[in-house]
């Protein structure tokens, strides 16, 4: 019915660009749509991996995930609470309007007003103050070494504009509430936004006069939002689309196969793993006075009954990267030569539950989504039939995204999926921060199992000041092997990204998952 309806519609919608398309025109396609024009507006992150192309911040990741200079050219601690950053010369928004430090001050404390969600990727920012015309200072809080990576996801609007439309507060979409910059634009990015037509179809034209030297050679961007795997391969298949994102693991052999298209894959930066519930007693057991979690022999046997090969091979279809550790290969603070897992051994597993007291096992709740991750439910499955091999009964509770992680952050769960990419970070600060440090204040915000170790949280502390980069690198290599022998939480893997594209298209997909379009060319 999907498919019938795609054709009947969606695809005659697309195929009204078709006479416009040109040689230069890349018609893509999400499962979603973006959420809003407006970049201060949701945290979103595909949301703010298109509007990367409007807008643009002081700096950048660039295709390698390294930070670069974008609309500042230089920056120096003149303090170590102040950041001096030097403006971009030249730089004009889409409307003409000239780029100057009044815009940085204005959009920095948009972003961080109260009403925007993305204030939280400005946690250390004090105040923006303008020195000259192509110079502003962020003072900080408190020293921190990071505060590149955050502005990399902070995005600089035209103040002008800004007042001209009643738009100097962000957009408060949690409560419905719009305003112009929801549904218009007016950047400094690499294209122009063209149209926008809310879950149907957003267009963006080449801007001729970015600051940058184009690396592209497009055009044009037709985005369409088509939740539909199915339809969505179809239209690629057909020639309607030019790329799409994501491809379905199951698919891509197909696609593979296909004459005229092909698969880009690379390993993601979001790691997947079980978190743990550490209080007196589990939630979901036949141990109303125990918590069999809290000793390590038990967290050991756990890890050791998982057999991750064979759930890369079957599950994940060999694309997947299994983990030893919380973070990703790109994440500093990596370190490859701790990456290593035990080998699956049941037989082990089970030796260790009977030293640890429970030689017959126990019951415990699993909790893990059916629509966020790739393949979440089928790899819990899995895991529950591993599980039940050395004794435990794992109760599998599998719901959509919303329930549950509303059930997971409220403290309701005894062991649960989640996935952690580090952005906009894309640092190991980001997971010692919100994953491993014992919950309050700032700290361990996604730690609902309530995991507590004094060394991590004394590392942590410290990693968020350190601006020694060696010193620093080294301290997140000393908390992860902590969690990692602690088996604080258990690593399973990266999950994999796959995007589709036909031939004569040429783009990278980086382990963020966010396209960079401004590096794609068409043949």
């Amino acid at each position: 019915m999907n498919f019938r309806l795609f054709t009947g519609t969606a695809v005659a919608a697309l195929g009204l660009s078709l006479s416009l398309a040109s040689a230069n025109t890349l018609r893509m396609a999400d499962s979603t749509d973006i959420a809003a024009m407006d970049p201060h507006s949701m945290t979103e992150s595909n949301t703010i991996g298109f509007l990367n192309h409007v807008y643009e911040g002081l700096v950048r990741y660039n295709e390698n995930l390294e930070v670069e200079p974008a609309l500042a050219e230089s920056w120096e601690f003149v303090e170590p609470t102040r950041v001096r950053f030097k403006l971009r010369e030249g730089v004009t928004f889409h409307n003409g309007n000239p780029f100057t430090a009044d815009d940085v001050v204005a959009s920095l404390e948009r972003a961080s007003h109260d009403t925007s969600p993305v204030k939280s990727n400005l946690p250390g920012l004090e105040r923006a103050e303008k020195v000259d015309d192509l110079t502003v200072d962020l003072v900080l809080k408190g020293p921190d070494p990071i505060v590149l990576n955050y502005l990399t996801n902070i995005y600089i609007l035209d103040k002008e504009w800004m007042e001209e439309h009643d738009a100097l507060l962000p957009a408060d979409m949690r409560r419905g509430k719009e305003n112009y910059a929801v549904a218009n634009s007016n950047g400094t990015g690499p294209f122009v936004l063209e149209s926008r037509q809310p879950d149907a179809r957003t267009v963006l034209t080449v801007n001729e006069g970015w600051w940058d030297e184009p690396r592209h050679n497009l055009t044009r961007i037709e985005f369409s939002p088509i939740g539909s795997d199915a339809t969505r391969i179809a239209a690629l298949l057909s020639g309607e689309l030019d790329f799409i994102t994501p491809a379905p693991l199951q698919d891509i052999e197909r696609i593979n196969r296909a004459s005229g298209v092909s698969v880009i894959e690379t390993p993601s930066l979001r790691t997947i793993m079980l978190g743990l519930n550490y209080a007196d007693t589990l939630h979901n057991s036949n141990l109303t006075d125990d918590n069999p979690l809290k000793k390590q022999k038990v967290r050991e046997a756990l890890q050791l009954a998982i057999n991750m090969e064979l759930i890369r091979d079957k599950i994940m279809r060999g694309r997947s990267r299994n983990a030893g550790l919380l973070v990703a290969p790109q994440v500093p603070g990596f370190d490859e030569a701790l990456d290593t897992r035990p080998a699956a051994d049941a037989d082990a597993a089970r030796a260790l539950l009977e030293e640890a007291g429970y030689p017959d096992g126990f019951e415990v709740g699993l909790d893990c989504p059916n629509d966020r991750y790739v393949n979440d439910e089928e790899i819990c499955q899995a895991i529950t039939a591993m599980w039940a091999r050395i004794g435990v009964d794992a109760q599998l509770t599998a719901q959509t995204k919303s329930k549950h992680f509303e059930k997971v952050l409220a403290g309701g769960g005894d062991i649960y999926m989640v996935g952690w990419a580090t952005l906009p970070m894309l640092d190991s600060y980001s997971v010692l921060s919100a994953l491993l440090h014992t919950p309050g204040d700032r700290m361990g915000a996604w730690n609902p199992g309530g995991y507590s170790n004094p060394e991590i949280d004394a590392l942590t502390t410290k990693i968020a000041t350190e601006l020694d980069e060696e010193k620093r690198t080294q301290m997140m290599k000393d908390a992860l092997k902590i969690a990692r022998d602690d088996v604080a939480m258990i690593p399973l893997h990266q999950q994999p990204l796959a995007w589709a594209v036909r031939d004569g298209v040429n783009l990278s997909v980086t382990a963020d998952n966010k396209p960079r379009l401004w590096y794609a060319t068409i043949d």
